[in-house]
């Protein structure tokens, strides 16, 4: 910063940004009218139903959540700087104030009164070191992936099928397979209107579902050819879900959705299965029908080895596995501390794991990620994380399997870098706001370790 002004409020720093604009306090999605391109978004807390809000702020602003809720991981993905856990923001600000956000510390995040002068610093691609360390990027949208492709990274280490469904499709699956049968209920003519307009020229729904699918992920292997773009299949929560046209029909209400059903005990589920079916599908098209085969599919959230058993054989009762597409790996997200006390017994399924760090600090340490009241009690790199995330690399090395990291400590944590590469990790991914520093970071270490 140039110059320091009022404080007006302070909270956790997400991303290393500093960012000018006017306020604009929402209290829910159905106000985003007021919002404008450069827009200062003010909220209590964000879900997936904010993200095309988001993508027009300057900055985010929330009363709640930690360094890993939604909020904070979208908006490092989108490059945009935020502020978390301030308590009271939406009391403090008020619409049309204009403020100034400085996450440049990478600690706290601070919100000055008025529009401050602040410097930009600029990286030359032409200076940047040698290092024997994968970098990779995490990709949010398609369209960020337009956006990065000209970073200095070895392709994409985590894109999320989240952002596609969310943005380009609107529409839960189950609405999409299960069309002809809702059209039939008048007490569903609201939701099938809306399925109308946005499938407008799709006689077979579930082709809408797969081909907007397809096309979005196709971006993002596009942009990064011929580098490995790996891409983790939908781990929408079902609190998620519902939020999606006609979600609220095939959605339970969870007590604790994060811990409830998401992730490969979907995939194989009665209730879920055809609607994987389709992301397989849409894995396939990429693959096959479009040449990208640098296209990586990842499982999340496996509990158990027999989950994961389950899962690879759906993927192959969809065509999706090594005897259809003999150049295919499948990886899983290591985000469960099971995913490392049976390492061994996971990995005969899978090519290798990808360390979500995010949900493996949560579930090790018992913390609700989302809460700013206890986020501050310990973080990755506590040494129970930090055991585990040593004996995942120490296995799969030793398996001769991939082994990379996607979560977010990387870039918040320069110390957890280092960690990390004392152990040998093979990639690590990280935000598009950390490459080139990390860069020079994890260059510095490789040189200390030798």
């Amino acid at each position: 910063m140039d110059e320091k002004g009022e404080v007006l409020i302070k909270g956790i720093a997400v991303g290393t940004k500093i960012a000018t604009g006017v306020v604009k306090v929402l209290d829910k999605t159905k106000d985003i009218g007021k919002i404008q391109n450069g827009d200062v978004l003010v909220t209590r807390i964000t879900d997936p139903d904010w993200e095309p809000i988001m993508k027009i702020a300057s900055a985010i602003i929330t009363n709640e959540g930690g360094r890993t809720s939604h909020a904070a991981i979208v908006s490092r993905e989108l490059g945009i700087p935020c502020i978390v856990g301030t308590g009271s923001a939406t009391e403090v600000l008020k619409d049309g104030d204009e403020i100034t956000i400085d996450c440049s510390s990478g600690g706290d995040g601070v919100v000055y009164k008025g529009k401050l002068k602040f410097s930009k610093i600029e990286h030359t691609l032409e200076k940047l070191p040698d290092i024997k360390t994968k970098v990779m990027v995490n990709i949010g949208s398609p369209d960020e992936a337009f956006r990065y492709f000209y970073l200095p990274v070895k392709g994409v280490g985590l894109g999320r099928l989240e952002f596609i469904i969310s943005e380009a499709i609107k529409i839960h699956p189950n609405a999409l397979i299960n069309y002809e049968h809702l059209v039939s209920d008048l007490k569903n003519k609201e939701i099938t209107e809306k399925i109308d307009n946005l499938t407008k020229g799709y006689q077979d729904k579930k082709q809408f579902y797969v081909e907007k699918l397809s096309y979005g992920i196709a971006k993002i292997a596009a942009s990064f050819w011929p580098h490995d773009v790996i891409v983790r299949f939908s781990d929408f929560k079902t609190n998620e879900y519902r939020m999606l046209i006609g979600g609220g029909l095939y959605e339970p209400e969870e007590q604790n959705p994060m811990l409830g059903f998401r992730g490969a005990s979907r995939y194989y589920s009665p209730e879920f299965k055809e609607a994987f079916g389709l992301e397989c599908q849409a894995v396939i098209r990429v693959r096959k029908d479009l040449g990208l085969t640098n296209l990586v599919p990842m499982i999340p959230f496996c509990r158990t080895p027999e989950e994961a058993r389950k899962v690879v054989g759906i993927m192959e009762e969809f065509g999706l596995s090594k005897t259809h597409d003999q150049s295919l790996k499948i990886y899983m997200m290591c985000e469960i501390p099971s995913n490392i006390l049976l390492a061994d017994e996971f990995l005969e399924f899978f090519d290798g794991y990808s360390i979500g760090s995010n949900d493996l600090s949560q579930l090790t340490l018992g913390i609700d990620r989302d809460s700013n009241i206890v986020s501050k009690v310990s973080n990755e790199n506590d040494p129970s994380v930090k055991k585990l995330i040593k004996d995942a690399i120490r296995i799969c090395k030793a398996k001769g399997k991939y082994i990379g990291i996607c979560g977010q400590a990387p870039s918040d944590f320069p110390e957890f870098t280092e960690f990390l590469i004392r152990e040998g990790i093979e990639s690590i991914s990280l935000n598009p706001d950390s490459i080139f520093k990390m860069i020079n970071l994890i260059h510095d270490t490789e040189a200390k370790v030798g």
